[in-house]
């Protein structure tokens, strides 16, 4: 494991959960946008761990072994239309209402996304203190040698 190895981790969680938060705050803007019958699709990002074996028992053992345990890190691998049908409700005087007086829009439940925000800034907060005690240990060490 390199010298930067803890920094470039943080940094990679940094650069997911600020996507995240975009999108969920792209969902909570589009929550009522109706776009003439054809809803806005609420969107999900997808995360995948960096290099191979970064499960904890790979770690684990190459650590035990005496080797020292590959560094890793997340990746975005995409942004993805969530698979939730359009909700249906009754507006009759909006002018995209259907002849039963039922406008199409999104799915999305403005709690389960406030949530999710706040579970992304806590996350991404996380990391910044990671990056911090990293940056802080550096330096105290240098500090050390000096």
């Amino acid at each position: 494991m390199s010298f930067f190895d803890a920094i470039n981790i943080s940094a990679s969680g940094l650069t997911a959960e600020r996507l995240q938060m975009d999108v969920t705050a792209e969902n909570l803007a589009n929550a009522q946008s109706t776009n003439n019958g054809n809803p806005y699709k609420p969107q999900a990002v997808e995360l995948q761990a960096v290099g191979s074996g970064n499960s904890f028992q790979a770690q684990l053992s190459s650590a035990l072994g005496g080797q020292a345990p590959a560094p890793g890190g997340v990746q975005v691998t995409g942004i993805v239309n969530e698979n939730v049908p359009a909700q249906l409700v009754y507006d009759p005087g909006n002018p995209q209402a259907n002849a039963q007086g039922y406008v199409k829009e999104p799915n999305i439940q403005p709690v389960t996304e406030m949530t999710n925000l706040i579970a992304e800034s806590d996350d991404y907060q996380a990391d910044v203190t990671a990056m911090s005690t990293t940056k802080q240990m550096y330096q105290d060490t240098i500090q050390l040698l000096t």
